[in-house]
């Protein structure tokens, strides 16, 4: 069961940050292949993004889960609001509509 510090200092992460990715490893060495593909879609776009490494603390990589009600990991964050994983995330990014969202938002992509 997931500790309401964890979950609080989950809360502050994604309340502090426009956009956060709870990933897999960092953005310069992800651990999977679906974190490498929500940080390379990123950068790709020029959003400037906070990453936490799940792998890094295991009531982190369990509490996310029950943060979001989403069971797997990436988990994209945008101005507070959980978008989504690497599926979602990449069909956004395909159709237009992360980068309207970002635009929506006031969160400057190149």
């Amino acid at each position: 069961m997931t500790d309401a510090a964890t979950l609080q200092s989950i809360r502050e992460t994604v309340e502090t940050h426009d956009v956060v990715l709870f990933m897999k490893g960092t953005p310069v060495f992800p651990q999977c292949g679906f974190s490498s593909l929500v940080s390379r879609v990123l950068e790709h776009m020029g959003v400037g993004f906070h990453a936490v490494n799940v792998l890094e603390d295991m009531d982190v990589r369990e509490g996310i889960k029950v943060f979001s009600d989403w069971p797997t990991i990436p988990q994209l964050y945008v101005k507070g609001e959980f978008i989504g994983g690497c599926d979602i995330v990449k069909e956004m990014f395909e159709t237009g509509e992360l980068k309207a969202l970002f635009a929506e938002k006031g969160v400057e992509a190149a």
